[in-house]
């Protein structure tokens, strides 16, 4: 520890001194939040003119891919620099392989060409997994009650790669398994995507925090089991080290850790130990939670700025969060958020 913490004594260092004003708590300010730091998940679905509530999610929507070029353009407007894109697929279009999911025409890649199309001026991030295409909820093919890593891999790539084709600024691998970052970056490169990034969910922990997410992308009711054998362990904080090193040394540009709020010592220590682009997601059960108590009164609304400052104190350069727009408005009107 600092010497100098030693040696200070009240009166002549009174701590209270800086947070006496509202713009000298800005001045020293240690962390703040910016627009840049937001990136925006967007639910699609099929169909035109679509916008379907996720119940479990009060404000959030899934939109046709007509209404979510609108609502794209209106995070560009804010000034959000990157959207997530995510699927919901219909139970006839899922089966054990998740072939849609290195189908060109299906509704991601779709949703891709007419972002280009549009000429909008934003990177888009795209999730490569199998479970919302999968007819029993997973993120890989499903063998004799086990996930089959290897067969899992050759899916994934041809996934990556069909949206790489589309537009894809941003493979974001969440399958967890075993050596696909690997394969996936080599396939990109072979295939002359050399720009395309890889933002590796590579700290993925099996937390109950998901469920409304799987009930927006169509997967809550075929799950089978649980991802325990794939997704990380919670009570583990050193293996998240491992997973980490092992994605970097394949290629990956990126790093995320999911979830977020529960898991910000783990968002820490990744940045301290590899000092590289680290993201964390604020999950949708961490939404819920918030946004719930928000509108029962039982928290206030600034609940929001303080969840994400304590992603920003934890080292994290950026934030998947169902919150973006709405932080992003209030951004506009004050600049940064600073505490």
């Amino acid at each position: 520890m600092n010497k100098d913490f030693f040696t200070r004594s009240y009166p002549a260092t009174r701590m209270r001194r800086l947070r006496s004003k509202s713009s000298l708590r800005r001045l020293v300010a240690e962390h703040c939040i910016r627009i840049e730091d937001l990136i925006l998940p967007v639910f699609l679905c099929e169909g035109t003119g679509v916008r379907n509530p996720v119940t479990s999610m009060p404000g959030v929507e899934r939109f046709s891919v007509d209404i979510a070029i609108d609502a794209i353009r209106e995070a560009v407007d804010l000034g959000i620099l990157v959207v997530a894109l995510f699927p919901q697929v219909e139970t006839s279009q899922r089966d054990n392989n998740g072939s849609l999911a290195t189908d060109s025409n299906n509704l991601v890649c779709r949703a891709l060409r007419e972002i280009r199309a549009s000429n909008i001026n934003i990177s888009v991030m795209c999730d490569v997994a199998l479970d919302p295409y999968t007819n029993h909820g997973h993120d890989g093919i499903l063998r004799d009650g086990r996930i089959s890593n290897d067969e899992t891999i050759e899916i994934l790539v041809r996934q990556a790669l069909v949206q790489a084709e589309a537009g894809c600024d941003i493979i974001a691998p969440s399958d967890m398994m075993d050596g696909r970052i690997g394969r996936i970056r080599n396939a990109l490169e072979e295939h002359g995507y050399h720009d395309v990034c890889i933002m590796s969910y590579a700290a993925k922990y099996a937390s109950t925090l998901y469920a409304p997410f799987r009930e927006a992308i169509g997967s809550d009711a075929h799950l089978r089991g649980d991802k325990r054998t794939y997704q990380m362990n919670p009570a583990n904080s050193d293996e998240a080290l491992w997973e980490i090193a092992l994605d970097i040394q394949e290629g990956a540009d990126m790093v995320m850790v999911k979830p977020g709020m529960l898991y910000l010592d783990i968002v820490h220590r990744v940045r301290e130990h590899f000092n590289v682009p680290t993201f964390a997601y604020q999950v949708s059960g961490e939404y819920a939670m918030l946004r719930n108590g928000i509108d029962a009164g039982c928290v206030d609304e600034s609940i929001i700025e303080e969840s994400l400052l304590a992603f920003k104190r934890a080292g994290a350069d950026g934030i998947l969060t169902y919150f973006a727009k709405d932080i992003a408005r209030g951004l506009n009107s004050t600049s940064t958020i600073r505490g």
